[in-house]
């Protein structure tokens, strides 16, 4: 596949907006962290107001590392095919980018593990799905 098919190809852009996800999560983990490390935001007491946020952008941020490497796998599979990726493939493609805002979102600003479960299992199928899609065809 040429640069130029790749670069035109759907699947690329649902890539680089996970890439800008896990770009926010890593400045937002400086922004959460600054109080503690540099002692910028303390509070007079020396209490770093963002501390309950700490682990959980931390965590959400080692999340972006588990799951989406099969996210990533499917799309370079896709992306290196001689046919360009079945709409679907690039539908659930972006189902899974969005569900990883919606989880990033609730990881952070909550303690639901119901929901962020729910949110998971959305993302967990999309990927499915896009594997099945590209191993089997087109659905």
């Amino acid at each position: 596949m040429t640069s130029d098919a790749v670069v035109n190809n759907p699947l690329i852009y649902a890539m680089i907006a996970h890439i800008g996800i896990v770009i926010f999560l890593y400045i937002a983990l400086t922004i959460v962290r600054a109080p503690s490390v540099w002692g910028i935001g303390l509070r007079p007491d020396g209490a770093n107001p963002l501390l309950r946020y700490e682990s959980r952008v931390s965590a959400n941020l080692s999340n972006q590392f588990e799951w989406p490497v099969l996210f990533y796998v499917g799309c370079l599979l896709a992306l290196g095919a001689d046919a360009p990726a079945p709409s679907s493939a690039v539908t659930l493609a972006w189902i899974f980018v969005v569900g990883r805002v919606i989880h990033s979102v609730v990881q952070i600003g909550s303690a639901n593990v119901r929901l962020r479960g729910v949110v998971f299992t959305v993302n967990f199928l999309a990927v499915i799905g896009l594997w099945a899609v590209l191993l089997l065809g087109s659905l």
